[in-house]
């Protein structure tokens, strides 16, 4: 394993770091970071029993950043809530000192979907949520999602991620004008009749899902369908927080809802989110509860599709950092409806999968960095 080195533009009054990684035949390094014994050892089990290798253990945040300095390893596990120091203050250390790809070990509770939302905000890269109830039958599906995670986290591009810039805390101020001085594109030259927007997104997604719609224009009147793949207890804390820092009206999507200009709804962790008309032939949104596609539910791939079979005015797909290939046959689908695809760029992604897939598939009409997706899309929409 490589060393901690200076990160291109680092200085030494403020020292950034990055790993010099590993090859990829060596298998991924593992700390874990967690208070309880007992979940140290589950974790470490499930990860050793495919094939990651867990490198080094810490009971508490303090001796997380101890461990991480020492180690240096490819991804770190942490546990929330510890003694001596809390995993978020460990979060911020790390990135500080000598970043890593760190995936945070969440309960289910409502409370702690907010404290992991703020640890990504410090720096973590994504998370899984932690075994709950009888923890023998929740085994299946916690090492699933460990594993897969583990290896996502561990491929993030922490430099991409420190580029991105974060989104207002509040509520961005509502535009008087018909044009966005954000993004040089005149609002009131988009179809009166209604446009679609449907943003998909995966690992290191969150800020960026939210830098995109705080950009997006008022008085534009888009009706915004978000994917991000995010379990069922989170995407509707995720959509409180973007609703505080956009102009849209931001809420989880419901089973049977109208969506207008203007709105902004999020697919619910475990469910498909797609788009259908309602006896009088306005758009309606419908949840399905159909198997996992690509692994993942919601799936971009199903959103995407269906509002390119079912919307008729003007439709656009944005599709940004993640693993896999979800999103790919969206995208592809919304071209060939005539609707204008935008992909997130390699330099700010912090996992340039599902974009590059889509962009090697052939139908990204622009490749765009974060903080100008918003305004590619627009001029998309009005050219």
């Amino acid at each position: 394993m490589g060393d901690c080195i200076d990160a291109p533009g680092s200085t030494s009054a403020s020292p950034r770091w990055v790993w010099a990684m590993s090859s990829a035949s060596e298998p991924t390094r593992a700390v874990v970071v967690d208070d309880s014994r007992f979940m140290r050892t589950l974790i470490r089990t499930l990860l050793e029993d495919a094939d990651v290798e867990v490198i080094a253990e810490a009971s508490n945040g303090r001796e997380a950043i101890s461990v991480v300095s020492e180690h240096r390893p490819d991804v770190v596990t942490m546990d929330i809530e510890m003694p001596e120091m809390n995993g978020l203050d460990a979060v911020e250390a790390i990135m500080d000192e000598c970043p890593t790809p760190v995936l945070m070990l969440s309960a289910h509770a409502e409370e702690d979907a907010d404290v992991t939302f703020d640890a990504l905000d410090r720096g973590a890269v994504d998370f899984v949520t932690k075994p709950g109830g009888e923890v023998t039958s929740e085994m299946p599906r916690v090492k699933r999602e460990l594993v897969e995670k583990i290896r996502s986290a561990a491929a993030v591009d922490l430099s991409a991620t420190q580029q991105t810039s974060r989104p207002p805390k509040t509520k961005a101020r509502q535009q008087t004008s018909a044009t966005s001085p954000d993004s040089g594109v005149e609002s009131e030259s988009l179809p009166e009749e209604g446009t679609t927007l449907v943003v998909g997104a995966s690992t290191g997604g969150p800020n960026v899902v939210e830098r995109v719609l705080a950009a997006l224009p008022k008085e534009a009147g888009l009706r915004v369908l978000v994917v991000q793949h995010m379990p069922a207890g989170f995407t509707e804390r995720f959509a409180a927080r973007l609703d505080a820092r956009c102009d849209y009206e931001v809420k989880e999507a419901d089973d049977g809802e109208r969506i207008g200009p203007g709105q902004i709804r999020v697919a619910p962790g475990g469910s498909h989110l797609l788009v259908t008309r309602d006896s009088g032939g306005k758009l309606k949104l419908e949840l399905s509860d159909d198997d996992p596609l690509h692994g993942v539910k919601p799936a971009i791939d199903l959103t995407m599709s269906s509002a390119a079979k079912t919307v008729n005015t003007p439709l656009a797909g944005v599709l940004l950092t993640g693993m896999g290939r979800d999103g790919v046959d969206g995208m592809t689908r919304i071209s060939r409806a005539g609707g204008h695809t935008v992909a997130q760029d390699e330099e700010t992604s912090a996992i340039f999968g599902m974009p590059k897939r889509a962009i090697e598939a052939g139908y990204v009409d622009t490749v765009a960095p974060d903080g100008r997706i918003a305004e590619e899309t627009l001029r998309g929409l009005t050219t």
